[in-house]
């Protein structure tokens, strides 16, 4: 199989890799001067150093020539989705995305009640003819290039483009479930980037870990409610899109969204802590685009609303806890 990945970010790099030792894949870099380092260093060193690129894996800038692929996979952060899903829309090889978020409510959209949409949402938009799907699930990129074992969903309305991930990905190191409910599997990767927020928040400011489970756990509530809302199918947010995908980017120390919540509880502002991360986390692109969503939809989301009110500058991580503690009694589940 042709494979063309479309972004030498972390991911797109960890999965080209991967690939290659079964299928012909083409990494393609926006910037010239990135791809041609890689193809002589073989090493991505700005995102994944000391991890060696096979010498199978084809790195190119320039124009890619998506249609000599047999799939596509776009690489992209949640914010350059729209363009490169408009380029591809007369593509007649399947496509899937990588990221994981809500696009943040553009300006331009001439209302105050419009908000951001799901990815799949967004092909429907700009690229309606285009065969597409995700692939999503709990996963860190480094880990993923060292070959250690990772499992994850490969969701589309399109069984040919579940079996054709399934088929691209699926390996020894690698299993890859398929899933026709993307809208869930949507859901749990861009929400599950908040709740990691609100978690490094819980550790930085030492809360316990009783603390850290009675945030996730209701954190894993309102991505539930939020995806019935939208569509979704409730067993999705029980399996590796919701509550895998959440535990391990509220838990684990490679979560760059996890990493916010931490310096914003050390005092850092947000400026500050997005600026030493060097990769994109998405929680802080996207909480508000779904909290305004939730609004819209009438559905609770008090942790995703008070992720805002810190990201924002309105909340100090006291006062998040505060508010967040001082809810009125409720019934579980709900």
């Amino acid at each position: 199989m042709k494979i063309c990945v479309l972004g030498a970010g972390a991911w797109g790099t960890a999965l080209a890799l991967n690939a290659a030792s079964c299928h012909a894949v083409t990494l393609w870099a926006r910037d010239a001067s990135q791809a041609a380092h890689m193809r002589s260093a073989r090493e991505n060193t700005r995102y994944l150093a000391g991890i060696a690129l096979p010498a199978s894996l084809a790195v190119v800038s320039g124009e890619p020539d998506t249609a000599a692929a047999d799939l596509v996979i776009v690489a992209t952060p949640m914010a350059a989705l729209r363009e490169q899903l408009h380029a591809l829309r007369d593509l007649q090889v399947p496509v899937a995305w990588l990221c994981k978020g809500v696009e943040p409510v553009r300006a331009e959209s001439g209302h105050s009640g419009a908000f951001g949409l799901l990815a799949h949402e967004i092909r429907a938009q700009v690229a309606p003819g285009l065969v597409a799907g995700v692939l999503s699930g709990p996963s860190f990129a480094q880990e993923v290039a060292r070959g250690r074992p990772t499992a994850l969903v490969a969701a589309s309305a399109h069984a040919a483009v579940r079996d054709l991930l399934v088929e691209a990905f699926h390996g020894p190191a690698l299993r890859v479930y398929a899933n026709d409910d993307i809208v869930g599997v949507e859901v749990g990767g861009a929400v599950k980037n908040v709740m990691a927020i609100a978690t490094g928040l819980c550790d930085g400011l030492a809360l316990g870990l009783n603390a850290r489970a009675a945030l996730i756990t209701r954190g894993l509530a309102e991505m539930t409610r939020f995806g019935l809302a939208l569509g979704a199918r409730a067993e999705t947010f029980m399996g590796l899109s919701g509550l895998g995908d959440l535990v391990l980017t509220a838990t684990g120390d490679l979560s760059r969204n996890r990493k916010v919540g931490l310096l914003l509880a050390q005092g850092q502002t947000l400026q500050q802590a997005v600026a030493s991360l060097g990769h994109v986390a998405e929680g802080v692109y996207c909480a508000r685009a779904v909290v305004q969503r939730a609004r819209l939809l009438g559905v609770e989301m008090p942790i995703a609303e008070g992720v805002v009110a810190l990201l924002d500058g309105v909340a100090s991580p006291a006062a998040v806890v505060a508010s967040l503690m001082g809810r009125e009694p409720s019934a579980e589940p709900g």
